[in-house]
């Protein structure tokens, strides 16, 4: 392995994305061994990927089929760069055919898991192994996913991993360090998959490890000071882990010259406004404004039911009152934000037509012309979970870094109907019970996201000698790995229990609780 290099960025890796569901999953694989990488469309630009000046390519899987006409092909410029290649799926299928091999539909298709047998003792898989059979061959349990198949290998080429079914289930021309495999390192599934991905690498590639916590925090400080100079900076802080980082991060980088707005719209959870300002402002010593504007979010709340509405009316309202409180504030130059890379990777493809748009970003797409100021965005390159690892070694609290994730609305989404400041306070402590149950038995860690919801319905209920008719509280939690899809978490009924009477006796006004058991999908996440 090279020694790291005191740019971050110069062993660097380019993933060419396909279609595939695990494209990002390959990218923070990579990022995990510290090694810098970025996605890329297939048919980028030869300009585009000559440019990033990649070590090495990685080509993911994808939902196409290269033996139908005009399915996406590796570009030349890939081929013809001399630099070590890596294809997954349909990354080793569209190799194969680019490169003279023959691909056709699987007589037997492969989905879920797989015996690999290792062949050929390649620089990518030797003595990579789960076990080793009778006859002393090494065999790996690995994740597949695909109906088409190689048939013939290109020239050059030969076998380095195969199945009962499948005989060319890995490929190499190892004289120009191209390999394939037809199934993926990359999920968790496949047990060996980070030592393959290690090995490509480092072996392969003879990359080094410089993509570190604390190298990345000295490099974007560096980059923030460099463009920042002597101006000043506004925030606008919400509490939630990606703006939290920006603040830690700028507050290093360029101490006074970072102005924090918080704009407390009443729909947050238990304390949390009070917890904001305690390590921010207290804590830190970071200045931080904290606007009290839950009377007016209320107000214009008031007979919105509908979910997009009440997103609207949030949004619209606390853009307002940061740039009410913003105009105050004398000789700003710059406005931070907490954009990560999936946010960009989303709206890149937003743009260009080759992804659905599922919902906006906020944090990309320009500012308000009026503002008048540049963008500093440090996290852009960084996936959620490397914002949390540099967010801990920034020194915040571990529960405010690994908490769930949270709606931009707040609890606005979290009550169906209209929002009242009544619904709020009443929903917000049934969610700190809740989540307070799931900590002390051991489940918040254990689950991706958890919640309660205000639902608009009254239930009758029954307490010492009266009657009462009162609103229902439903609680959610799931288990999920990407978001995409989630299964609901299988609480023990003793914990489902506890928060049940918890809630309904300490909560005024609560008559019924109820329990979610709908994966994603059919249902959201969120029920709003």
């Amino acid at each position: 392995m090279q020694p790291s290099t005191s740019d971050i960025h110069a062993d660097r890796v380019l993933i060419l994305d396909f279609g595939s569901q695990y494209t990002q999953l390959i990218a923070r694989r990579v990022r995990e061994l510290g090694v810098y990488c970025e996605i890329h469309p297939w048919d980028a630009s030869e300009d585009e990927l000559l440019a990033f000046g990649a070590r090495g390519y990685i080509l993911s899987g994808g939902p196409e089929s290269v033996t139908q006409s005009g399915s996406p092909a590796v570009p030349r410029a890939v081929l013809e760069a001399g630099k070590p290649i890596l294809g997954i799926c349909y990354g080793m299928q569209t190799l194969a055919a680019s490169l003279g091999g023959r691909v056709e539909p699987g007589e037997v298709h492969e989905f879920g898991y797989a015996e690999v047998r290792a062949r050929g003792h390649s620089a990518l898989l030797k003595d990579i192994e789960d076990r080793v059979n009778a006859e002393g061959h090494g065999l790996l349990d690995v994740w597949m996913s695909h109906g088409d198949r190689v048939v013939e290998l290109p020239a050059g080429f030969k076998v380095i991993a195969s199945t009962g079914d499948v005989p060319i289930a890995g490929m190499a021309d190892e004289s120009r360090a191209i390999y394939a495999l037809q199934f993926h390192p990359e999920v968790t599934h496949t047990r060996q998959g980070q030592r393959i991905y290690e090995r490509f690498l480092h072996g392969v590639c003879g990359l080094g490890s410089a993509w570190t916590a604390g190298n990345i925090i000295d490099d974007a400080i560096e980059r923030v000071r460099a463009q920042v100079g002597t101006g000043r900076v506004l925030l606008g802080l919400s509490g939630g882990v990606d703006s939290s980082v920006v603040a830690a991060l700028l507050h290093r980088a360029i101490g006074d010259q970072l102005t924090c707005v918080f704009v407390d719209h009443g729909l947050l959870r238990h304390q949390e406004g009070d917890q904001v300002m305690q390590v921010f402002a207290m804590n830190l010593g970071v200045k931080v404004i904290r606007v009290n504007a839950a009377d007016r979010f209320y107000g214009e709340l008031a007979g919105v039911d509908d979910p997009e509405a009440k997103r609207k009316v949030i949004g619209r309202l606390f853009i307002e009152v940061f740039e009410e409180e913003a105009g105050r504030i004398q000789n700003v130059d710059f406005l931070a934000q907490g954009t990560i890379y999936p946010d960009v990777i989303e709206s890149a493809g937003a743009k260009t037509g080759k992804a659905h748009v599922i919902k906006s970003h906020h944090n990309v797409g320009g500012l308000p012309e009026r503002m008048r100021m540049q963008l500093v965005e440090p996290l852009r390159e960084l996936f959620k979970d490397e914002v949390r690892r540099i967010g801990l070694e920034l020194g915040l609290p571990a529960d405010m870094i690994h908490r769930h994730p949270f709606p931009g609305p707040g609890l606005g989404v979290r009550i169906l109907g209209e929002v009242t400041r009544q619904a709020a306070d009443t929903l917000r402590l049934a969610d700190h019970i809740f989540i307070e149950e799931l900590r002390r038995a051991g489940w918040y860690e254990k689950t991706s996201q958890a919640f309660a919801v205000f639902l608009p319905v009254k239930s009758v209920g029954v307490t010492g000698d009266g009657r009462r008719h009162e609103p229902v509280i439903a609680l959610r939690a799931v288990e999920t790995i990407d978001f995409m899809t989630a299964r609901w978490a299988h609480l023990p009924y003793e914990l489902l229990d506890v928060c049940s009477r918890r809630i309904v006796n300490e909560v005024k006004g609560i008559s019924r609780v109820v329990y979610d058991v709908t994966g994603k999908p059919p249902a959201t996440i969120e029920w709003e």
